[in-house]
């Protein structure tokens, strides 16, 4: 079995790689290291001596983001003496995604697929930052509120959760995945200040919804059948009304076996490029700064962009 004691992250790293490349989908790697626990307010890199042996110190932190740099999952350690821990790594199956499903949505957004075993909300990177988007927006003034992408309503759960005058907002949600749909029909039935359509964003002004206080798409805007800029354009001249808000959330992750793995991709590129999600960030914050909006970039796995109106006419 591996041991590191003085080897640095990079001899680390390489080492860990060697060995993945040998091992399948679902085989664990284990390796020996010094106890996170022995030590407190200690950076990682630092010295600890111990019975006359020095060893590196890191934080089960630098584990966990080993982990997921290396497309593993942590599995939980074991001790093995009061000073020294055995770190558990377990390789994913990188077909197991929906990134590689289908391109039709019933098979790669429907409610048998990949994606509907996803659950944005259990994920503390992605609720700490749409919960500060939603204070940021103050979404209990945002009574007519639109969600573009909605799937089967995860973004509504939190406002429901979070709203203090939750039943006096007017929640509209659209998705082209008609099973998606119906599972948030049935979802928030009990509700009834809610209205979900199976219909292409591309052609919302056929729905005639009127205009938005809050306007809320998290990962679909970017979807390859939509043009980003104009659609983003059009949505806040037709939809948005003048003093309202916008939140959009930009994927930088990945999921993949049961993990969300951080650092977006595109086409062409084995490794996280966040080139066009920086693009398309960057073209609404300046699209919303020009019609006196309040802009803000926030985030981790999502980044956030977060609009408030500051017109004053």
């Amino acid at each position: 079995m591996l041991k590191f004691n003085t080897q640095t992250m990079l001899e680390i790293i390489t080492s860990l790689e060697e060995k993945l490349r040998l091992l399948n989908p679902k085989d664990i790697i284990e390796f020996e290291v010094l106890n996170p626990d022995i030590a407190s307010s200690t950076y990682s890199g630092n010295l600890v001596d111990i019975e006359d042996t020095k060893y590196v110190y890191r934080g089960y932190k630098s584990w966990t983001d080993l982990a997921e740099i290396l497309k593993c999952k942590m599995l939980t350690p074991r001790k093995l003496n009061p000073h020294a821990i055995i770190i558990r790594f377990e390789k994913l199956n990188e077909d197991v995604s929906f990134h590689k499903s289908s391109d039709t949505a019933e098979f790669k957004y429907g409610s048998e697929s990949i994606f509907s075993k996803i659950d944005k909300n259990e994920e503390p990177s992605f609720v700490h930052y749409y919960k500060q988007a939603l204070k940021n927006v103050d979404i209990n003034k945002r009574i007519r509120i639109l969600n573009l992408g909605v799937n089967s309503g995860d973004e509504f759960e939190l406002i429901q959760k979070y709203a203090t005058n939750f039943k006096k907002l007017e929640l509209v949600g659209i998705d082209y995945c008609s099973s998606a749909i119906n599972e948030a029909k049935e979802k928030f039935l009990a509700c009834g200040n809610m209205e979900f359509y199976t219909h292409d964003i591309n052609d919302l002004e056929s729905l005639n919804l009127g205009k938005f206080d809050l306007i809320i798409s998290i990962g679909t805007l970017q979807s390859s059948n939509l043009d980003f800029n104009p659609l983003f354009m059009s949505i806040v001249q037709n939809q948005l009304k003048r003093d309202g808000a916008m939140i959009l959330g930009f994927p930088n992750c990945r999921w993949l076996d049961g993990e969300m793995i951080y650092g977006a991709r595109v086409k062409n590129y084995p490794f996280s490029e966040m080139g066009l999600l920086y693009k398309d960030a960057i073209f609404c914050k300046k699209y919303l700064q020009q019609k006196k909006f309040r802009v803000t970039l926030t985030g981790k796995d999502y980044i956030f962009l977060t609009a408030t109106s500051i017109r004053k006419d």
